[in-house]
């Protein structure tokens, strides 16, 4: 594949997801912030306004300040800009590899912008489930992550060696 076959991809992924992320995030910011949670299929979708300071389930939210900045805004940019350069430069196996990663750097600049716009802090806004059986709150950002998680262990089924190079 041709660098800038691999580079159009990644901005593509990059405008797209990150756009849509951010859009739906000012959204939720504009119309849920001050509302009471808002169902549907009875309550099996749930819009709900949320700004996280940790991670995944507010994991490492009761950090000192400092220590959240590090680990969630120095790291992951620097994370970031090194994934994306290993993408655009390096001779990857195939376009599913391309797309997987391409997603979860989308999700995770989504989530990075979030956290230098808001104070360290993430914008969620949905949640699914049934009954008491429930998912955290999450965002677009976080489902491209999680789409492009389920596209490498996809990728990852229908090679033997991967990463391995052609």
């Amino acid at each position: 594949m041709s660098r800038f076959t691999r580079s159009a991809v990644i901005l593509s992924l990059l405008i797209l997801t990150v756009g849509c992320d951010q859009m739906t995030k000012d959204a939720a910011q504009q119309y849920l912030a001050f509302e009471p949670p808002q169902s549907w299929f009875y309550d099996t979708v749930r819009l709900e306004y949320a700004e996280n300071t940790g991670a995944f389930l507010s994991l490492g939210g009761g950090l000192s300040k400092e220590l959240r900045i590090l680990l969630f805004q120095v790291f992951p940019a620097i994370s970031l800009v090194a994934l994306t350069l290993y993408l655009l430069f390096s001779k990857t196996p195939s376009m599913l590899f391309i797309v997987a990663w391409g997603l979860i750097v989308s999700g995770g600049l989504g989530n990075l912008m979030d956290r230098v716009l808001h104070d360290g802090r993430v914008i969620d806004f949905m949640n699914l489930g049934i009954g008491s059986l429930r998912t955290g709150i999450f965002n677009v950002a976080d489902v491209c992550i999680t789409i492009g998680v389920s596209l490498l262990l996809l990728y990852s089924g229908q090679r033997p060696s991967w990463p391995a190079q052609r």
